[in-house]
């Protein structure tokens, strides 16, 4: 039987946003008292919720078009479903510091450590151990990242996706900007707030599902991320 590894957060009120983007927020919409015609019962049970965020809230993927101007067209709704359905390979670097860079020699050695080979439109994802670290602390926002080579070289496999435990597939201030510029230019993307990626370590290939919302216009989605091994 198959085993399906969740590497999804959980959503909620007060989870930690990316710098400057609108935080999570959730209300009692409708509530089955009202429906009933029972409003001064005492209690509220939740029938609808309406909930406010931004497209890159907790683990989502990015769209084209947020990698830079001239890629406008490219919103989430318009890119292949192919992108985010596809075969994939868990690498380690759970040896990487706060803020320390993943380079490209680093991801071939550990590549040959592993007798793995990056095929293309698979879905490469980067093993730090920084949710299980770092999460919800003063350093969550500082974690390692790619190099822009290094993001340049997963392009050049001509992989769909890569995907990491961090808020950003970058540095921020170092190379993040630059790996977002790389992934715009060669024409892949990648997931943000993964867990769980150290399950997927030894394991060699699995599935890799990251399914966005139907968004129009969106420059993102979250997703429900799972990994299934056969």
């Amino acid at each position: 039987m198959a085993k399906i590894i969740d590497l999804s957060q959980m959503i909620y009120v007060g989870m930690p946003v990316y710098k400057k983007l609108p935080q999570y927020n959730m209300k009692v919409h409708l509530n089955h008292e009202d429906w009933q015609d029972k409003p001064n019962s005492g209690t509220a049970t939740p029938s609808v919720h309406q909930i406010t965020m931004s497209e890159h809230t907790g683990t989502h993927v990015d769209a084209i078009n947020h990698m830079g101007i001239s890629y406008a067209k490219q919103s989430i709704d318009t890119m292949p479903l192919t992108k985010f359905y596809t075969d994939g390979i868990c690498l380690d670097f759970r040896n990487k510091g706060l803020k320390e860079l993943i380079t490209s020699s680093e991801i071939i050695a550990e590549l040959a450590r592993n007798n793995l080979v990056i095929h293309e439109n698979d879905t490469v994802l980067i093993c730090t151990d920084h949710y299980i670290n770092h999460y919800d602390t003063q350093q969550w926002p500082n974690g390692p990242g790619l190099t822009a080579e290094a993001a340049e070289w997963l392009g050049l496999q001509k992989i769909a996706a890569f995907g990491v435990e961090t808020m950003s597939p970058g540095v921020s201030g170092v190379s993040n900007r630059q790996v977002h510029e790389i992934c715009g230019a060669l024409n892949f993307t990648h997931y943000e707030n993964l867990i769980n990626l150290n399950q997927l370590l030894g394991v060699g290939r699995f599935k890799f599902i990251g399914l966005p919302l139907k968004i129009k216009g969106g420059t993102g989605s979250p997703v429900r991320a799972v990994a299934i091994i056969e």
